[in-house]
Formats: structure tokens, sequence, C-alpha cells
């Protein structure tokens, strides 16, 4: 498997090669809230490509994702900044709601999703 470097390389490709591979959670439910730690502007940047080719429309502070004969509804607040000692962190409220997808195509989306989005360190 081949793997590229986001300092060197688009991150996409790196999770596009790594996705299959890799699980962030054992289960997800059709409804579920998250703390995320990123600015909006950050998330409407990430948002296009997590999806992958799901149709995606954009509103104001939400947004609709079509996955096969289901659906994926977001909305998004931005929360206070969260701080640790001089770090202070963006927060970012995210609601998921499915709709029509069992769980099996919760997971298959949210597995690229969750790589796409997520922060790591090192």
């Amino acid at each position: 498997m081949k793997v590229m470097c986001w300092l060197y390389g688009p991150r996409w490709l790196a999770v596009d090669a790594l996705y299959s591979a890799c699980s962030m959670q054992s289960e997800y439910p059709q409804h579920f809230d998250r703390d995320m730690a990123c600015t909006e502007a950050e998330w409407l940047m990430w948002l296009p490509r997590a999806v992958g080719d799901h149709p995606l429309q954009l509103l104001s502070s939400e947004a609709q994702v079509q996955i096969g004969s289901g659906s994926l509804g977001l909305h998004w607040k931005v929360l206070a900044q969260r701080s640790i000692g001089a770090i202070r962190l963006p927060r970012l409220q995210v609601c998921f709601r499915f709709q029509g997808l069992d769980d099996s195509q919760r997971m298959a989306f949210m597995k690229r999703f969750d790589l796409y989005t997520q922060r790591g360190g090192g």
C-alpha cells in the first residue's frame, strides 16, 4: 500500500489509499453529535472531499448529503474555544442525522469521512 505524506502531497490521496483498511468507530448510530476541533472555515473546506462522490448541498450552517437511496443531514454551530493551558482550540458542534441507511452503509460512509476529517499529531 502506498501512502502519500501530507507535507508533500494532497491529503485526499492519502485518505483514499487508507480509508478501506481503517475504522474509526465500531458503529455509527442514526443520530449523533460531535464536538470537533476545527473552525467553520476548515469544516467547509474539508466537507466536499470528506463526502467523496456523494452529492452535497450546502446551506447556511447545514448540509445534505445524498448516499444512495438514503441521506445524511448535517447541522453545525460554532462553540466557545477550548482552553488547555496556553493552547486554544476552536470548536464546532456537528449534528449527524442519517435517514434510510443501514448500519453497514453508515459505516462505509463514515469510514472515509472520519479519516478525511481527523486531526493527528506526532
